[in-house]
């Protein structure tokens, strides 16, 4: 893609994102119909927040942002979707809720989701067009972004990067790091590497929640081979909204940084 096309693709994205309507914003309501034209609906989207489920998802939206027309077609009248705590809807996706009369439920966040991070990125010549998107979706997250290359799909080496990104990880000038390459797996290896940083390869969400949850994991790698942008959106997703609690999971990672301060003093 050049860089022509390229900026086309992200105006494109912030108009999408402009134009979106807040799942639980009420909009005012729209000119009142006269007697010869169609009742015209009420741009208030009713939403609850998600508790006790009792009528099951006819379909699960958490991970998205933006819900677009395309997430609501098909339900039927009175579904249920699911969707994240800040989801927007676009223009369309707001119509065919409002006609069909599906019920928006907001996710309950997992611990840690609304916090902002400050996100170290980097890729290699392979997960260079993921690293894009991975920043458009960063931003719509609301978090900081760090860029640390590469910057183009010319060959160069993925160690290089990981090395970078680690280390502001643990110099304490980003927060979390994520990692692209072919695999995942080169980028972590390197990453693990640096004293302080803890890498995890993830291919799915499951794995992407236990690596923090359990593991307290502070860079995550991904494969640009191995996952599409769908599921590389669902993994981060996952893997930012997830924190570490348990006190049994907090002793098992301060093993690791025992086994490791005995090959670094």
């Amino acid at each position: 893609m050049d860089d022509q096309t390229r900026d086309r693709v992200r105006a494109l994205v912030r108009d999408v994102l402009k134009n979106a309507i807040p799942v639980e914003e009420e909009q005012q309501p729209l000119a009142q119909p006269t007697s010869s034209s169609q009742p015209t609906l009420s741009r208030f989207i009713p939403t609850v927040t998600e508790t006790v489920v009792e009528k099951p998802f006819a379909r699960d939206e958490s991970s998205k942002m933006v819900i677009t027309e395309d997430d609501v077609r098909g339900l039927e009248e009175g579904a249920r979707l699911r969707v994240a705590e800040g989801a927007r809807l676009t223009p369309l996706a707001a119509d065919i809720v409002r006609e069909r009369k599906i019920e928006l439920v907001r996710r309950v966040p997992r611990r840690g989701s609304g916090k902002t991070k400050t996100v170290a990125v980097g890729a290699d010549h392979g997960g260079f067009k993921m690293k894009e998107e991975l920043k458009t979706f960063l931003a719509e997250l609301g978090h900081r972004i760090h860029d640390f290359g590469t910057n183009s799909e010319d060959a160069v080496d993925y160690p290089d990067f990981a090395h970078a990104v680690a280390r502001a990880v643990a110099d304490g000038n980003a927060d979390v790091g994520i990692i692209i390459d072919g695999a995942g797996v080169g980028s972590a290896m390197t990453a693990n590497k640096v004293p302080g940083v803890r890498a995890a390869a993830c291919y799915d969400t499951k794995v992407a929640r236990n690596s923090r949850e359990h593991n307290d994991a502070n860079v995550l790698t991904l494969g640009s081979g191995i996952i599409n942008s769908k599921q590389m959106r669902e993994i981060v997703q996952a893997w930012l909204s997830t924190e570490i609690s348990e006190e049994r999971h907090k002793k098992r990672v301060a093993k690791i940084e025992a086994i490791e301060r005995q090959y670094t003093c």
